[in-house]
């Protein structure tokens, strides 16, 4: 009896041990984040993962880091894994957060379906989170981009041959010239607002509001934290 009781003692104080160990990895990783040191950050998180694999912090902040490095296939693939664990927590921001963020890294993947998904189930977690409505609708404005470019690609290659046909006095003298892009399309955050409004009732309507607006495309609203 005695001999089962000092076993368990000891594996107790191994336990704690390790979870001090995982603690203290998370922290260091921390400030070299803050110091927008993400490589160095990222050993750290993976170092306190060795210690405790089911660590949704290190998890989570392991992700954060390498998105930043842009290591986003990667970053998703990490907010995947850690997704069954914080829905053990119950805890709906971490929930919701967790599945923005994995909706940032899917979209900066150009994995515009994915992203989408994540962002609505994000927004099932918290439906007030502005962010989360404005990323999910600059996510279907550029999925419908997308989607044009490759309609008319596939147009262009269906042209006969004669209307393929350039004419090279133009050619020569537009070699040294540089055209200049299209203008993507812009949303504004009210625009993103009536979109996810319009979301509930009609997601064909949604699509066709994005489409009309026009401009520079604006940035993706950056990552969460706990």
């Amino acid at each position: 009896m005695k001999i089962i009781l000092t076993f368990i003692v000891i594996l107790l104080a191994v336990f704690q041990s390790l979870s001090q160990v995982d603690k203290k990895n998370i922290r260091m990783g921390n400030r070299l984040y803050e110091k927008e040191k993400y490589l160095d950050s990222e050993v750290k998180y993976r170092k306190a993962l060795e210690n405790n694999p089911n660590s949704v912090d290190a998890m989570f902040n392991l992700g954060d880091a390498l998105y930043k490095q842009g290591k986003v296939e990667e970053s998703a693939k990490v907010f995947n894994e850690a997704l069954p664990l914080v829905k053990q927590k119950e805890q709906r921001d971490h929930l919701a957060n967790t599945l923005y963020n994995l909706g940032n890294s899917l979209l900066k993947a150009k994995k515009f379906d994915e992203s989408i998904n994540a962002y609505k189930h994000s927004l099932r977690a918290n439906p007030k989170d502005s962010d989360t409505k404005y990323n999910l609708a600059y996510a279907m404005q550029m999925k419908k981009q997308d989607q044009k470019k490759k309609d008319d690609k596939n147009k262009d290659k269906n042209k006969p041959d004669d209307q393929k046909k350039k004419d090279p006095n133009k050619d020569k003298n537009d070699q040294d010239k540089q055209q200049p892009q299209k203008p993507q399309q812009k949303i504004s955050k009210d625009d993103a607002e009536r979109i996810l409004n319009a979301l509930q009732n009609n997601e064909q309507k949604v699509q066709e509001k994005a489409r009309e607006q026009k401009g520079q495309p604006v940035k993706v609203k950056v990552q969460k934290n706990w």
